[in-house]
């Protein structure tokens, strides 16, 4: 009698292989119906039947199928790293439709191993007007079509790229670029990139994310004065009065006085020494130079 039941419950699995529905027509409930697991976590997910059903159970690559008679069958994994594992529940039921089955919307997602971002074929200063790129690299990363990736100088979010065309399911590796044309202003400022995984609302909350160490820009930049306009400045006879001719640039500026003086190297004279006319100050480095006017004039002690 036994082996008679065994054989019948063999030819309902072979009959329900061979004619089976699923979607809208399917009595079948998966709860949660859609599962986001971290790589290595456990999962436990339950299939109900909403009509009395003859054999419900799991199908699954990783595990053994269970089936029993219940309205209910659970499938559980206490530790799930198979990234092709697509468990189907399925029921065999009283009545029509006779057989159907549900897969399970199972995400396996795994944060990167690392988040790194360099300039791409260079080392050293980056000369300003020059374009350079910047290339971030994600290692290890899964399901990649649910990466977001980021970039920000400082704190300002200057290019994001998403990766819903790609469809691996188990970890790969994900680069992106961004193109950069530097002046000065970019002098020490900070570059960095983050992988964010956009799981769903099934998924942890706040998204995973992993930030790259900060890329600190060096730049080389030609001297830029604060003020390049001519100063006109008057001085009573005997008087003293100081030319400043301080300009920002990478490497540091040297400096040079038109006529030349002494400490003509300096980039502030001071001195009781200085007469009417126009002097000259040029600052120069490696990227180029730059020049700046004084007109000192003469002012009688009367005068207010």
């Amino acid at each position: 009698m036994a082996n008679v039941d065994f054989l019948q419950w063999i030819a309902t699995l072979c009959l329900f292989y061979s004619v089976s529905v699923s979607g809208d027509g399917c009595s079948l409930i998966i709860k949660p119906a859609r599962a986001v697991v971290g790589f290595g976590e456990p999962v436990s997910v339950s299939c109900e039947a909403t009509r009395p059903v003859r054999v419900l159970g799991w199908e699954s690559a990783i595990s053994a199928s269970h089936t029993q008679r219940g309205p209910s069958v659970q499938w559980k994994v206490d530790s799930l790293i198979d990234w092709i594992e697509e468990p189907i529940c399925y029921g065999v039921f009283f009545t029509a439709p006779r057989q159907c089955e549900e897969k399970l919307n199972l995400v396996l997602y795994k944060r990167p191993d690392s988040v790194t971002i360099k300039v791409a074929n260079h080392t050293g200063p980056m000369l300003a007007g020059k374009e350079y790129h910047l290339l971030c690299e994600v290692q290890n990363i899964a399901p990649v079509q649910y990466l977001n990736l980021r970039w920000y100088r400082g704190r300002s979010e200057v290019y994001n790229r998403s990766f819903t065309d790609l469809t691996s399911p188990s970890p790969v590796q994900i680069s992106s670029i961004l193109v950069i044309t530097p002046s000065g202003d970019d002098d020490g400022a900070q570059y960095s990139c983050v992988a964010e995984l956009e799981l769903g609302p099934e998924g942890p909350q706040p998204s995973p994310t992993v930030t790259s160490d900060p890329l600190k820009a060096s730049i080389y930049y030609p001297p830029m004065f604060q003020n390049p306009n001519v100063e006109i400045i008057e001085i009573e006879e005997g008087g003293e009065t100081a030319l400043n001719c301080t300009a920002a640039g990478k490497p540091t500026p040297i400096y040079s006085w038109q006529p030349e003086m002494e400490d003509g190297h300096q980039a502030v004279l001071a001195s009781s020494s200085l007469i009417p006319g126009t002097y000259t100050c040029t600052a120069s480095n490696v990227m180029g130079k730059n020049s700046k006017q004084f007109i000192i004039k003469s002012k009688s002690k009367g005068r207010q």
